[in-house]
């Protein structure tokens, strides 16, 4: 079995991939790869990767011969694109054009691992919040910079990356990587409590209401505008037919306050 382990790494055929060629979650495949033998797979489970490697038996010596080659690699690179259907079955609800494969790849196992997460009955409740606080971060990752650092740092703790891999401003990568590092260290080794922290948390909770109340604000501030904006073009609502004119309208109203 370590052999096969050492065999899908060297194919770069991952633990999602499988799961999805096999039909099963994750974590199945995970407690097959850590049996003793092949043998104790479920019978149409390992006949499907024998048919995936091409191997006639699944023996340790079948295994341990096989040789990973450009073109033993490509053959199973398609009998596997052949066996997953997720990324097709994405297609029927996501528009994939403009999307290169890799890019369709990388979408697919997302949505298979969010699934996979969201239909776990042991932490669905869990599951599905720390899913939202991830579709709130992806919302904001262009106003937000700091959240591309965040998962480049979680990857590279996790082993999914070289810790010396920047992939975005590195000076700036760095830095926060080496802050996130010095805090997680202290919250990992007890060093820091509620009681120590209470008076930053509350600063922190502060700040981030003064920011609403500056986004509510605001908001209310451009409906009034808007408001003004029919009123002023004798309009009773903004449809596609005069958004542009009342668009111009409010920057017009916006620069008599200047």
């Amino acid at each position: 079995m370590g052999r096969l382990n050492e065999l899908l790494q060297e194919l770069g055929i991952s633990k999602v991939r499988l799961a999805k060629y096999l039909g099963v979650s994750r974590q199945m495949v995970y407690n097959y790869l850590e049996l003793d033998d092949l043998n104790k797979w479920p019978k149409e489970k390992k006949l499907l990767l024998f048919k995936l490697l091409d191997i006639d038996d699944g023996d340790e010596g079948t295994i341990k011969s096989l040789k990973v080659t450009t073109d033993y690699l490509m053959a199973v690179e398609s009998r596997l694109n052949q066996g997953v259907k997720s990324t097709s079955d994405l297609d029927n609800y996501f528009d994939l054009k403009g999307l290169n494969k890799e890019e369709q790849t990388l979408l697919a196992d997302i949505t298979y691992l969010l699934k996979e997460k969201l239909l776990d009955e042991s932490k669905k409740e869990e599951n599905y919040y720390a899913i939202e606080y991830l579709y709130h971060m992806v919302q904001s990752i262009d106003n937000v910079p700091e959240i591309k650092y965040i998962f480049g740092y979680m990857s590279k703790t996790t082993g999914f990356t070289n810790p010396e891999d920047y992939r975005f401003n590195e000076d700036k990568q760095f830095i926060f990587e080496g802050i996130l590092y010095s805090a997680l260290t202290l919250y990992n080794n007890g060093g820091a409590s509620r009681s120590k922290l209470a008076e930053s948390h509350k600063r922190f909770v502060q700040e981030i209401e003064q920011k609403n109340e500056e986004k509510l604000s605001r908001t209310q501030q451009l409906n009034t505008i808007r408001i003004q904006a029919l009123k002023e073009l004798g309009y009773t609502e903004m449809n596609e037919a005069n958004a542009a004119e009342i668009i111009e309208k409010i920057a017009e109203i916006e620069s008599r306050k200047v």
